[in-house]
């Protein structure tokens, strides 16, 4: 009796926990879904331009969440990942777990690189290096924890747990300081544009609502990549459970995602390419 009661609680755990991952998987492809009406809205609205940054934006942002919810389908028994622990899989934690946030990171940098060339071009401030090292930082971001996974695939390979525990922590530093980076970013660059759209004359057209629209990103977006910075290391060294996984991607990534897309939502004018810049 006691044997059925234990089998019972199992599945009943291993129900929720997918049950967890497909919800996760419906709110990640319904903002995907929503980027990429807006995306298309922008193309029509915008046919004659290229690849501009606010098109680029919602591309990779599709990118992203339509990533994360299909791997959420693919692996609803999978999703659950102790940090705490080194991984047994490296290189599939890496690519399901590390790479879609990876590219979350490149998508919304990419609105630090376009508040710096604002700044920058009103301000009479030197443009070139902006863009190189918008590239050669994400480089790096996508080249360590890759790095990492190889040797932690290595090690284990050698049944090295000492060294597989050193790049446990070597990756989960790595990580934070990419997201801490993030942050510093938006407070920098969002706080300087900020400071300078108070400066404008009250009567300039649109001044209220880009003031609303960078505050509430900036302010967001580095609220959300403190928090995943701050929880990443926690879960480093506390065993999670399935809860904590759920509300991890609900906060850092579903609920800022789906608040900067309705705070973008606005499409650009018709026939005037001010503001904008092809990537």
């Amino acid at each position: 009796m006691h044997d059925e009661m234990v089998q019972v609680d199992l599945e009943v755990s291993v129900g929720e926990s997918e049950l967890f991952a497909y919800i996760l998987a419906v709110l990640y492809l319904s903002l995907g879904a929503t980027a990429l009406v807006q995306l298309i809205r922008i193309q029509l609205r915008l046919p004659e331009y290229g690849w501009t940054t606010q098109k680029v934006f919602h591309l990779l942002n599709v990118m992203c969440l339509f990533a994360r919810g299909a791997l959420f389908f693919i692996f609803p028994d999978k999703w659950l990942v102790n940090i705490a622990d080194p991984p047994t899989k490296p290189l599939f934690y890496y690519v399901t777990f590390l790479l879609p946030g990876q590219i979350y990171f490149t998508t919304y940098t990419l609105l630090i690189l376009f508040w710096a060339e604002i700044y920058h071009q009103a301000r009479s401030l030197p443009l070139k290096h902006l863009r190189p090292s918008f590239f050669a930082f994400n480089a790096l971001v996508y080249a360590v924890p890759l790095a990492i996974s190889v040797a932690q695939t290595r090690e284990l390979a050698a049944h090295n747990d000492h060294a597989r525990a050193v790049l446990k922590y070597a990756m989960t530093g790595v990580m934070c300081a990419v997201w801490l980076s993030a942050a510093a970013g938006f407070v920098f660059y969002g706080g300087r544009l900020f400071v300078m759209l108070r400066r404008f004359p009250l009567e300039s057209k649109g001044r209220r609502k880009k003031l609303q629209e960078v505050g509430m990103v900036a302010g967001v977006s580095t609220t959300s990549f403190v928090v995943r910075a701050g929880l990443f290391a926690v879960l480093a060294f506390v065993k999670t459970s399935q809860y904590m996984q759920f509300a991890y991607f609900l906060v850092v990534e579903i609920v800022p995602v789906a608040i900067i897309l309705l705070v973008l939502r606005k499409l650009p004018p018709k026939r005037q390419a001010d503001g904008y810049h092809r990537i």
